[in-house]
């Protein structure tokens, strides 16, 4: 493919993501995009892939980093219990990045900004020493989730399956032969192609009093619900491993791990935890606890609790 100047990718990318969604008066091409007035309020968040912090190219395709970008960014939507309305993209290219490359990762943003529909209006280009994807989503919602309405007595809700994407991405650093062992291929599937689920966290918006995506595992993001509400959470081992995908207890087993381990500590996956009263939880969703007063995040462990440690944190020393 011929190399392409800024201009000519910017006009590229406009014919590729060309919406004509409601709410959109104008996309990419011009200094900024024009949104329609929203009568609901709006929900805001910002997101970043950058290599050999998010993903390294050995493991995956830049269509699938593309993809799995903007799914991440969305799922904070979902967690929100927000209706996509528009996203925002901006590319760091390292030099001699090949032109059908970015093509790839424009295709990958494209497969997720339909998935979500969530149109992409617009972002920015620049040079830099490593590639790096960050998306900005913007969404609406008439009574928006946070992580500060649960309340002692109410059930701890699972919804998506978590594990799987850590023990994927465990997969891919094993030689190649055995990455692609047929008893990894869902757990790879999960790290390379996560989705926001965000017709789940739509429903969970008119039942749930709190939710949380779990982007840095289970175990973290329960703290962080915990603290901004102002409770305890526990967590049933007996119900969370009742609760794992049966491709996770395959692929942990080859790989000689603990899908426990993989499903409390474990990032990546986009799932949701959520709390609400036990008449009100939704078919699909899995009561895996408890909120109680107090704080912290226990583990009940067949009548005792431990205390849960927290999982991955992008500011902790290695």
């Amino acid at each position: 493919m011929a190399k392409r100047t800024e201009r000519q990718w910017v006009e590229r990318l406009r014919e590729r993501f060309a919406s004509t969604a409601e709410g959109i008066a104008l996309g990419i091409g011009d200094d900024a995009a024009i949104l329609a007035a929203c009568a609901q309020p709006w929900v805001v968040s910002v997101d970043a892939s950058v290599e050999g912090v998010h993903f390294e190219r050995r493991f995956v395709g830049l269509r699938d980093v593309g993809y799995r970008s903007f799914q991440a960014a969305a799922s904070d939507l979902a967690a929100m219990g927000a209706e996509p309305v528009a996203a925002l993209s901006a590319l760091i290219l390292p030099a001699g990045l090949p032109p059908a490359e970015l093509d790839e990762l424009t295709l990958g943003q494209r497969d997720a900004s339909l998935e979500c529909r969530c149109p992409l209006v617009g972002g920015n280009i620049a040079r830099g020493k490593e590639l790096s994807v960050t998306t900005t989503v913007l969404g609406s919602v008439q009574r928006p989730l946070s992580r500060a309405g649960a309340r002692p007595g109410q059930q701890l809700w699972l919804v998506g399956r978590v594990g799987l994407a850590a023990a994927g991405l465990a997969a891919l650093r094993l030689p190649r032969a055995r990455a692609e062992a047929s008893a990894f291929a869902r757990c790879v599937q999960a790290w390379r192609r996560p989705r926001a689920l965000l017709e789940q966290g739509r429903e969970l918006a008119r039942v749930a009093t709190a939710a949380i995506d779990i982007s840095d595992g289970l175990a973290t993001d329960a703290q962080q619900l915990a603290r901004a509400s102002g409770v305890r959470l526990v967590v049933s081992r007996t119900r969370l491993l009742a609760a794992l995908d049966p491709a996770l207890l395959a692929g942990s087993r080859a790989l000689r791990r603990s899908a426990l381990r993989f499903a409390l500590h474990g990032g990546e996956d986009y799932a949701l935890l959520a709390t609400g009263p036990s008449a009100l939880r939704p078919p699909w969703a899995q009561a895996i606890g408890w909120v109680t007063s107090g704080q912290g995040v226990l583990l009940e462990l067949g009548g005792g609790t431990v205390p849960i440690a927290g999982g991955y944190d992008h500011l902790a020393r290695s």
